[in-house]
């Protein structure tokens, strides 16, 4: 009988062991994988951290520097996405109005026509059919012709009081300002506030580049190309500058020699008055004649034409997520500081964001960050952060929508982040034995090329699968 009774301790010890091994062999070889990571000589300089979850309780299962603040790129747009799901909730939708004051009858509007925003980062996108600028043109020019309106006679206001004027946050470096992927957020935000440059340049190098043109056509802002031909097959060296808020720009750098439409991509400086020229545009197009009158009735008196919503927030949020849209970003923070502080300006927003989260007990030093998009190199957040963040999500009503919007890198559901010098990721992954895990993982201040320090990323991620 004691035999037998040895016999069954021995197997339940043998099952209880196998058990738990199939459950933490994956943290036990990521241990061995962090430890030769760390010995890489790409980081001999750099500072580097990574935090594990089991998703399903939340318990840490691997934790290297979780709590040192790094450079997290735009991997911090997985705990802005979070914040603004909830804090504006999914159906959330930003609404432009167009209107007018003053009075209208036979065929007049005598006063003028408003437009007053509400810093919809979609508002002329084209990624989607009714937000592109055609469409939107098009139905304020429905609604002007279903009121019989034939003149204004008074000026197009876009009205932008009440919005921090500082689209820019503080802390993005000079040469990002005015490329696409630095585009301010605004209170009337149009076409993303991108716009592509094509360039010609001749087959000498060092040879001066032409701007051919621009799509869409800029309306009140002068370029001038100091571009220079480069060698053929050097790629794209262009950039933009624009000082924020004003209307003349420069372009430096150098394009391949031998081009005939190398296209760039620019952040436009002033979007609130592209619109305004584009809609002068179609209104011209449309036979309605804007008659200016500087003694236009005040816009106290607003009365709406056509009101534009946006899609709702957890389509924003995906094209963010997916195509990492910093714009987006930086608009989902001002309007988290304007619904909740009654200020639309980054540092409202960011505010409101640190203190939420620390009572929902995610330290608030854990995230000192200036901006919504995580472009700013003076963004600090840590490894375990994200990951609280990431837990919190999975428990929210909205997380299928959250999930959904992460891209898949290296066969797991991440949000990449790159800046000069910072790689990281943070997202989930379903291993092949059915366990879920939570993850961020980040890179600072690594030494050689960032396509090999991601592939040792992967690599480490990989003890996971």
């Amino acid at each position: 009988m004691q035999i037998n009774l040895f016999k069954y301790l021995l197997l339940f010890v043998m099952v209880l062991t196998t058990a738990i091994g199939s459950v933490y062999s994956q943290p036990s070889s990521l241990a061995a994988g962090a430890k030769k990571f760390s010995a890489d000589p790409q980081l001999k300089h750099a500072t580097w951290a990574m935090v594990v979850a089991d998703a399903s309780t939340g318990k840490i299962v691997f934790d290297h520097n979780g709590q040192v603040g790094l450079m997290p790129a735009s991997t911090l747009k997985v705990l802005t996405s979070v914040s603004a799901f909830e804090m504006l909730g999914k159906t959330y939708r930003y609404k432009t109005v167009f209107g007018y004051s003053g009075t209208i009858a036979n065929q007049l509007l005598d006063g003028d026509m408003i437009i007053s925003g509400s810093g919809d980062p979609s508002l002329g996108s084209w990624r989607y059919e009714q937000t592109k600028p055609a469409r939107i043109l098009d139905n304020i020019i429905a609604a002007l012709n279903r009121d019989g309106i034939k003149k204004i006679k008074g000026n197009i206001i876009t009205d932008t009081t009440g919005w921090n004027h500082e689209a820019v946050p503080d802390g993005w470096i000079w040469q990002d300002l005015a490329n696409y992927y630095g585009a301010g957020a605004h209170k009337i935000n149009w076409h993303e506030n991108q716009f592509d440059i094509f360039l010609r340049s001749p087959n000498q190098v060092g040879a001066a580049v032409e701007i051919v043109s621009t799509s869409p056509e800029l309306k009140g802002i002068q370029l001038v190309s100091m571009l220079r031909a480069g060698a053929k097959g050097s790629g794209d060296n262009a950039y933009v500058y624009f000082i924020p808020g004003t209307s003349s720009g420069l372009i430096r750098g150098t394009i391949p020699a031998g081009e005939n439409r190398f296209s760039i991509s620019g952040a436009h400086p002033l979007p609130p008055l592209q619109l305004h020229e584009e809609l002068h545009a179609a209104l011209d197009m449309s036979s309605i004649e804007v008659e200016k009158n500087n003694n236009g009735v005040q816009k106290e008196e607003l009365k709406e034409l056509y009101i534009h919503q946006s899609p709702p927030l957890d389509s924003l949020v995906y094209w963010f997520m997916r195509k990492s849209i910093n714009l987006y970003g930086e608009a989902f923070v001002k309007t988290i500081g304007w619904k909740n502080k009654g200020e639309a300006s980054t540092s409202a927003g960011v505010d409101f964001i640190r203190s939420y989260w620390e009572k929902k007990g995610i330290e608030a030093d854990a995230i000192n960050i200036v901006d919504g998009s995580g472009l700013s190199p003076q963004n600090r957040i840590t490894a375990m952060a994200l990951v609280q963040s990431l837990q919190y999500a999975r428990k929210a009503s909205w997380y299928s929508s959250f999930y959904e919007s992460l891209p898949v890198y290296n066969g797991m559901k991440l949000k990449s982040g790159s800046i000069n010098g910072a790689r990281a990721y943070a997202g989930y992954h379903k291993a092949s034995n059915g366990k879920e895990y939570t993850i961020s993982i980040m890179v600072n201040n690594y030494s050689g090329s960032s396509a090999t320090v991601v592939k040792k990323m992967f690599q480490l991620l990989d003890q996971l699968k």
